[in-house]
């Protein structure tokens, strides 16, 4: 696999959980500290867990 294939398959990835979020109810949203796009899946986000941003450390609810 590719560092561009890579990416790709990490930004349709709840950062939280890791699974496939095309085609999902999916939030999408800029890291607050470094601007990483990170991605959330609707169970993630309805039970409040945790993420950690994969490019900074950044952690949230």
């Amino acid at each position: 696999m590719s560092e561009s294939d890579s990416a790709s398959t990490q930004s349709r990835t709840c950062v939280s959980c890791g699974i496939d979020v095309s085609g999902t109810n999916a939030a999408a949203f800029d890291c607050p500290d470094c601007g990483t796009r990170i991605r959330r899946c609707a169970t993630c986000r309805k039970q409040s867990n945790l993420y950690e941003c994969p490019d900074c450390g950044f952690t949230g609810p």
